[in-house]
């Protein structure tokens, strides 16, 4: 178990201060007083890493390889003690060994497994050894393995309990996590019996909310043992060896939501033993269901007896050379406002910190959790190494107890889909550990949770995408047209939807990015081992199938050009690909997007710069993922489809719209209908039933020269004329060539701050938002003409002095704007 969050009659003091770290050359000392006095001693953060440190003083630039898995790392601090203590060590990076008083104390052979040493009271020296990993790996032994996967290096990982960061090629940059990555923390020895084990189960019965609770004690207690929760106690019943169990009735309590659906209400959990009182974090009450659809195949969701379709990201450490340390807080913001109800932890970045796993908790965020095996055949039939992953599971799963935000347990990433994709039967690629072993672990450690054994996982291949869960790249990395998101009949991405995005021309500035830079900008586009490709060429290929150009000629003669033709590109797609998979008729139910965020400078994955700015691609999902959802699909010689989805728990009461624009101010064809949409219905309603009367809306007709080139949909709230969802259909290589288009712009101050004023005489494609001192709530719309949009402006953190920005879409030339005095 965690330790508690706070005991008043047994603290923990964490020891985060007055730390040091050195660097030595890799075996030149094995004990602390092997260590040569001249060692070059720097103050480093606890919890922290090594390549933390070296940057906090100047030592190491932000994004350069520091080489340190060549080298041997020591941390030491003294500690005085007035009382025995234990000393609990929540995370060190393995290997490492730590010594007290120059005599060793423990050895830790996998950075997810907690560490406890005694220690008595008086002063004493705690120092600790993370030696080379190069060389641990280069000489590690262990069982043949079935398939050898390219995209981690070297293959000898799979046998040393440590994170794959940095050790992917063309994927995450060249760090190297070393350290105490998590806290270090002084237990004194109060003489009051000490929490050792902790289970909570918080279940919704009803409207009612039941928590189970077991917990055990390191001795006997001298009072009764209760349990407290939304106001109510129930005494707990003492067992054998110091345990005391007991059942906590809340009648009609309020339940936990996932984002959209309503609010993620947490209660706080106590226990009370006379006037002691331990602070047991919170809990939610919620159910979880997996809806494996009539045909036993799908794989969805259903909490609190509603469907849920799950959108999201897959996450990236904010510091991806110290994961767990930095503050999760801002990304997981930054997802649900924009609609996301999950966040997957991958089995390539490994798992978080209780900070993380609370502020999706408290978010209202759904949490798919990999455990942190990725690709390899790992040797999980030898007893010891099985021994130790159980006891990483027991620790990572054990700390989540009652967490409502941990929906899925997933036993790794793409283990399945490496040995057959390198040409094993399923007989031959068997991993009993994952697929009879682990469900059981889930089961007892995290019931809340439902179990997946692989991800991808299901049908005749684990691959395949029509049947359990895929790894979506048909659009994407396989530049499959849009039309594959709908062929391939997919019932859950847990990735999907990769691409090289391009971050905003000021935030590139301010990373210093430059296309013309041709070796720093390719640095930063993502790439998979062994192809002859990168995703930036996936990007490409895109932009010259939506917009009708040549990428390579239009990067030589118009980089800016290109540069934006790059941003909308994905942009587009993601909004389409959500459009079909959430439509009425569509199987699937969830799409997670790899990645929320990037982990160095340039047009990477993530929908979130480096900088921590969203993407034109987090702009787009933020319209695709609205609960009250509106999407269009190009449906050939059937029209538009116009789908409409309410994902919320209320009825609500909408205005469709639906308007088709060319070159002119006015609509070629334009319908209008009211509609009343019941809580968790979809609708897709023809745009040849709603124009009623013939228009070749899709231009799949082709009678005559075409008439439009775009065609929005909108839905308003009859009453007040709030603008709810709204998407866009705009024909291939249409709105692209900038011209006069009567965009405007105007900043003005409002009680929410500083905002633009948008409007544009003709229709505007992608309108973006150019400025140094502000970045804009909303990017990447389409304008109808005569509309007008207000967008709020974000100050950015420490934006330099400017007086204004500029304004535009793809077929209109900038227009300047000045801040409001």
């Amino acid at each position: 178990m965690d330790p508690v969050r706070h005991d008043t009659h047994a603290p923990a003091v964490p020891l985060a201060a007055d730390w040091l770290m050195a660097v030595v050359a890799a075996g030149s000392a094995t004990t602390p007083e092997g260590l040569a006095a001249a060692a070059d001693w720097i103050a480093a953060a606890v919890p922290g890493t090594a390549e933390q440190a070296l940057i906090a003083a100047g030592r190491l630039s932000p994004g350069t390889a520091s080489g340190l898995h060549d080298l041997d790392v020591w941390y030491r601090r003294d500690v005085v003690l007035d009382a025995p203590a234990t000393i609990r060590f929540e995370g060190l990076t393995a290997p490492a060994e730590i010594f007290l008083d120059g005599v060793p104390a423990a050895t830790i052979a996998s950075m997810y497994v907690p560490t406890v040493i005694a220690c008595p009271a008086g002063r004493h020296a705690i120092a600790i050894r993370f030696p080379a990993l190069n060389p641990v790996l280069g000489a590690a032994k262990g069982p043949r393995a079935r398939w050898r996967p390219m995209m981690i290096q070297p293959g000898t990982l799979r046998l040393i309990r440590t994170t794959t960061l940095g050790h992917m090629p063309g994927w995450s940059p060249e760090v190297a996590v070393i350290g105490p990555w998590q806290d270090v923390l002084v237990l004194p020895e109060t003489g009051a019996a000490r929490l050792v084990s902790l289970r909570l189960h918080a279940q919704l019965v009803g409207g009612d909310g039941v928590l189970d609770v077991a917990v055990t004690f390191d001795r006997p207690v001298d009072s009764a043992v209760e349990v407290l929760c939304a106001g109510r106690s129930e005494a707990l019943h003492p067992g054998d060896d110091n345990a005391h169990a007991g059942r906590l009735l809340v009648a009609d309590v309020a339940p936990w939501w996932p984002n959209g659906l309503g609010e993620p209400a947490m209660h706080g959990v106590q226990l009370r033993i006379g006037g002691r009182i331990i602070d047991e974090g919170c809990v939610g009450f919620r159910t979880l269901a997996v809806d494996r659809s009539p045909d036993g195949q799908g794989f969805g969701l259903v909490i609190n007896g509603v469907p849920v379709f799950c959108r999201g990201a897959s996450w990236t450490p904010p510091d991806p050379a110290a994961p767990g340390v930095a503050d999760p807080r801002p990304l997981l913001k930054l997802a649900r406002d924009a609609g996301m109800t999950m966040i997957r932890l991958s089995g390539t970045m490994g798992p978080e910190s209780l900070a993380f796993h609370s502020a999706c908790d408290e978010l209202g965020l759904l949490v798919w959790h990999d455990l942190p095996f990725a690709n390899f055949d790992y040797p999980t039939e030898d007893p010891a190494f099985r021994a130790l992953v159980e006891a990483e599971v027991q620790h990572l799963l054990g700390r989540l107890a009652g967490s409502p935000s941990l929906a899925v347990v997933c036993g790794g990433s793409e283990m399945a889909q490496q040995a057959t994709m390198l040409g094993l039967k399923p007989d031959q690629a068997a991993m009993p550990f994952f697929e009879a072993r682990l469900p059981e672990l889930v089961a007892d450690l995290a019931p809340q949770a439902a179990y997946v054994p692989h991800t991808p996982w299901g049908g005749a291949l684990p691959f395949v995408t029509d049947a359990g869960v895929t790894h979506y790249f048909g659009v994407g990395a396989y530049r499959r047209p849009i039309e594959d998101a709908r062929r391939s009949d997919v019932r859950f991405a847990s990735e999907c939807l990769a691409f090289a995005a391009v971050p905003s021309a000021t935030s590139l500035a301010l990373q210093g990015m430059d296309p013309a830079d041709t070796a720093r900008w390719s640095s930063g586009v993502p790439r998979d081992a062994g192809a002859d490709w990168d995703f930036e060429d996936v990007r490409d290929h895109y932009v010259g199938t939506l917009f009708g150009v040549d990428p390579a000629t239009l990067r030589a003669s118009d980089p800016e050009r290109w540069l934006a033709l790059g941003r909308a590109a994905p942009a587009i797609l993601m909004e389409a690909v959500f459009a079909e998979w959430r439509r009425a008729g569509s199987r699937c139910r969830g799409g997670l997007v790899w990645l929320l965020a990037d982990m160095k400078p340039g047009a990477g994955w993530g929908l979130i710069d480096q900088l921590g700015e969203p993407k034109s691609t987090w702009h787009a999902l933020r319209r695709a993922f609205r609960p009250l959802h509106l999407g269009l699909t190009d449906e050939g010689l059937n029209g538009l489809g116009v789908h409409l989805v309410n994902e919320t728990r209320e009825t609500r009461a909408v205005r469709l719209t639906l308007a088709s624009y060319g070159e002119g101010p006015h609509p070629l064809a334009r319908a209008e209908r009211d509609l009343t949409l019941a809580a968790g219905e979809a609708i897709s309603l023809s745009s040849h039933a709603l124009f009623g009367r013939f228009f070749d809306v899709a231009h799949a007709y082709r009678f005559g020269p075409r008439a439009h080139g775009a065609t929005l949909a909108r839905l308003h709230d009859p009453s007040t004329g709030e603008l709810l969802a709204e998407a866009s259909h705009v024909l291939p290589g249409c709105a692209v060539a900038p011209g006069e288009i009567g965009l405007s712009a105007k900043a003005v101050h409002g009680e929410a701050g500083l905002a633009l004023v948008l409007v544009a005489d003709r229709f505007a494609h992608a309108v973006t938002v150019e400025d140094p001192a502000f970045r804009a709530t909303d990017e990447g719309f389409c304008l109808a003409p005569g509309e007008t949009r207000v967008v709020p402006l974000v100050r950015r953190h420490g934006s330099p002095a400017a007086t204004g920005g500029r304004v535009t879409a793809l077929n209109s030339h900038p227009v300047a704007y000045e801040h409001a005095a």
